[in-house]
């Protein structure tokens, strides 16, 4: 089981630790409920140094990616990161991921934990089999520390650690700081549907910055989180989790990425995208609400008047709007919010009712 540099900062806090896509991570500290709403009411810490982290260099690093990746990188500006899919021959999403522009002619891919040796592999591959040899692909992954400071107080939080001002820096862009003297890159992104910052230094400082934004945070009510409250965070503003909600087996036009298709731009997996577009699509990625009593979890059975439609592909108690919600694939006809279905809970058909996504908004 691999480890993150913040490992025994974890265990020191007490957290209960699991198995997750190779790592050993925190799934909670003080409880789900507990952390999720003071992401949601103040602020969370998340070590995410499990995520990947490769850097694509070279005078011809945009075409490669434009080959690589569903989203049109024209127009992208030095600073600013954008949310893509990387997809296969067939339209199959190999990862979804976020890409900054560091430099001219130097982008940064993070990926999934779990998809990063895989997402690596098809980089690689693809480079040698087009002809992109030129273009330098580099492994970072083990060499830089991630963590996640999410919530309305973390901005407040940061700014008292840090020169620049993170009153002009905008959603999705970045910029190169220090962190109470250390170097460190910062964007305003995250996975939870809060405002907050995703934050990279290097691996062997990362637990000094953890250290200090605990400290900085704690009279704010800053707390650290785990992954359960991270699930059950995303899974409220209707973000999706690699290899539960999407795979190699989805489209990004089945799922709810179609906005990050650009089918004007040669890209691998565009012929086939096309073609499922122009035959119409069989099934949906939608958001549901329990109308019975249950929690529908993930894998549970879903049907609609007795016919069994899929599986749940995410599912949980939602600690901000108090009931049970939850994602699921339903035949293209049945998507519109309204539908009624069922969800087979203890051996029991549990009525639910389709909803629009995202079932939480943070106040504007």
């Amino acid at each position: 089981m691999k480890k993150t540099p913040l490992y025994e900062r974890h265990v020191a806090l007490g957290a209960m630790m699991t198995d997750f896509g190779g790592w050993t991570m925190p799934v909670q500290y003080t409880g789900i409920i507990e952390e999720h709403k003071r992401t949601r009411e103040a602020a969370g810490l998340f070590d995410i140094c499990h995520m990947g982290e490769i850097d694509v260099e070279g005078p011809r690093a945009f075409d490669f990616l434009q080959l690589l990746l569903s989203r049109n990188l024209v127009g992208q500006q030095i600073g600013q990161l954008r949310l893509s899919v990387m997809t296969n021959e067939q339209g199959g999403i190999l990862d979804d991921l976020t890409f900054y522009l560091m430099a001219d002619q130097h982008y940064r891919l993070v990926t999934n934990a779990g998809t990063k040796d895989k997402d690596l592999a098809w980089i690689l591959k693809v480079r040698a089999e087009q002809g992109f040899s030129d273009v330098d692909v580099t492994d970072l992954s083990d060499t830089i520390g991630k963590i996640d400071l999410q919530g309305p107080k973390s901005q407040a939080i940061l700014q008292r650690l840090i020169p620049d001002d993170l009153s002009v820096l905008n959603f999705y862009h970045s910029v190169f700081s220090s962190i109470a003297g250390i170097d460190a890159l910062i964007s305003r992104s995250g996975y939870t549907g809060e405002d907050g910052f995703e934050i990279y230094t290097a691996a062997g400082r990362i637990g000094d910055v953890w250290d200090l934004l605990l400290r900085e945070g704690a009279g704010e009510g800053l707390v650290p989180v785990g992954l359960g409250a991270r699930d059950t965070l995303r899974l409220e503003c209707g973000m999706m989790l690699y290899g539960s909600d999407i795979g190699e087996e989805t489209t990004p036009f089945e799922a709810v990425y179609g906005w990050l298709v650009d089918l004007n731009k040669p890209f691998i997996g565009r012929d086939a995208l096309k073609h499922k577009q122009e035959e119409g699509l069989k099934k949906k990625l939608v958001g549901f609400q329990m109308v019975g009593k249950g929690i529908a979890r993930h894998g549970y059975r879903v049907f609609k008047d007795g016919r069994h439609l899929g599986e749940v592909t995410s599912g949980t108690f939602a600690p901000t709007l108090n009931r049970a919600i939850g994602m699921a694939y339903v035949p293209f006809a049945l998507k519109e919010p309204g539908t009624e279905i069922d969800i087979e809970i203890r051996n029991r058909l549990t009525r639910a009712q389709i909803v629009k996504l995202p079932f939480y908004k943070r106040p504007s």
